[in-house]
């Protein structure tokens, strides 16, 4: 009895499931913009990663039925930055990684309030059934900014494996960055330094699919 006591006093203890939520657009479709590039890419714009990298080959394209973005995943690392800005928003989108045999490390995010040239960014990060956190740099006071990451945070990413879709939703309101995954909140910070900035996508070098971009800005 005494043995079961002292087990339950130094075992730590597990952490509380993420209580499930419908995601904002579920929860009230109306009022979102759809965000999803035509054909030529208008309004869309190519950043290198790091900012001032020579960009690889055009990577991104619309599929036939011009309801799936494709990054290709051979065109080196880049961001595809939304061109309008937005404050207050919420950004959803649904993503899938095309699997390979074989194939390890899947690596790609989403991006909020981000600087035209990709120096200020603030990312969803996710790989194969793996991430589901927030990372970046932010701007603080004097023209610097500072790197956060949430990852040590996030027991539970909710990211499925390459080949599945996956939802997610960033939301920015005020100085907070939350985000949604797969019908739950993984993570959160509290001290963005961008009160505007662009949405966006990251390709890696993996072959990777976006649909259902849309936007609802928060009022």
């Amino acid at each position: 009895m005494l043995a079961g006591l002292l087990l339950a006093f130094t075992l730590p203890a597990r952490p509380a499931a993420a209580e499930l939520t419908p995601s904002a657009l579920e929860s009230n479709s109306s009022g979102w913009i759809d965000l999803m590039p035509s054909a030529d890419l208008k309004g869309w714009s190519r950043v290198p990663v790091p900012p001032g990298a020579p960009l690889g080959r055009a990577q991104w394209h619309v599929d036939d039925s011009g309801n799936v973005l494709v990054c290709d995943g051979d065109g080196g690392h880049d961001m595809l930055l939304h061109d309008r800005e937005f404050g207050d928003a919420v950004f959803h989108f649904e993503f899938r990684y095309t699997r390979f045999e074989g194939m390890k490390g899947y690596n790609s995010g989403a991006y909020i309030r981000n600087s035209k040239d990709g120096a200020i960014w603030h990312q969803a990060q996710f790989g194969d059934a793996d991430g589901g956190f927030l990372f970046g740099e932010t701007p603080v006071a004097d023209g610097k900014k500072k790197f956060f990451n949430t990852k040590k945070e996030v027991t539970d990413g909710r990211i499925k494996p390459a080949g599945e879709w996956n939802r997610l939703e960033i939301t920015a309101r005020g100085k907070s960055l939350s985000l949604w995954v797969n019908g739950a909140v993984t993570c959160q910070i509290a001290d963005c330094g961008s009160l505007r900035g662009l949405v966006g996508l990251e390709g890696e070098g993996y072959r990777i699919e976006f649909r259902n971009l849309k936007l609802k800005e928060l009022r």
